[in-house]
């Protein structure tokens, strides 16, 4: 059965970004009633710190050195998560922006699946090349600035190029972004901009 993993990166239950992508998961649905919808859910899951023996295991990888039993333990959390992620056909994370980047559980989740030998390998003569095929991912960012006109007040994405790259670092590269915002501020506007997002979520996922 196919699968859409849709990564939920809010904490809020009634977030902006969760909302947009409650429109483009029904519409989904629509489209394609066979395909399995794997939810998760990044502030109810179980992330497993980084440290101690998932460390040691990352830099026994790179310097080709075998596992302890501790360190396999770890590793293999690590593997799980990526393993998800890696059987999905579609993915859609729907997030935040966080003092303009990415709220620090998703960071967290990026960096439990970016491992050497997992999602990367790294070659001393030709650098580095992803291990996972490409599938294409939507992003839902919400925000509350406007960055769908550019009337952002002089605040700075940094949210998009970090997930752009951190995504085709591991060999996905087609990547969109659906912008929502302004989310604060005048009523007016913040209506106009979900009513306009949510319109434009469920168009996309009609042929997603």
């Amino acid at each position: 059965m196919p699968k859409l993993l849709h990564l939920r990166c809010s904490p809020r239950t009634a977030s902006e970004s969760s909302a947009g992508a409650e429109v483009f998961v029904t519409r989904f649905r629509e489209a394609r009633p066979s395909w399995d919808i794997d939810l998760m859910d990044i502030w109810r899951e179980t992330l497993p710190e980084f440290d101690g023996y998932a460390l040691e295991a990352k830099y026994a990888r790179q310097s080709g050195q075998e596992f302890s039993g501790d360190q396999r333990d770890a590793f293999a959390e690590l593997e799980r998560m990526a393993m998800r992620f890696a059987l999905a056909d579609r993915v859609l994370i729907s997030t935040p922006m966080w003092n303009f980047g990415i709220p620090y559980k998703l960071k967290q989740w990026f960096d439990l699946i970016v491992q050497p030998g997992l999602t990367f390998r790294f070659d001393p003569a030709q650098g580095y090349f992803p291990l996972l095929q490409n599938r294409p991912t939507l992003v839902i960012l919400a925000s509350g600035s406007d960055f769908v006109t550019g009337m952002n007040r002089g605040r700075v994405d940094m949210a998009t190029p970090y997930l752009r790259e951190a995504l085709r670092f591991i060999g996905v590269s087609d990547v969109r972004f659906a912008l929502i915002g302004p989310t604060v501020g005048p009523a007016e506007p913040a209506r106009l901009a979900r009513e306009a997002a949510h319109r434009h979520l469920a168009k996309m996922a009609a042929s997603f």
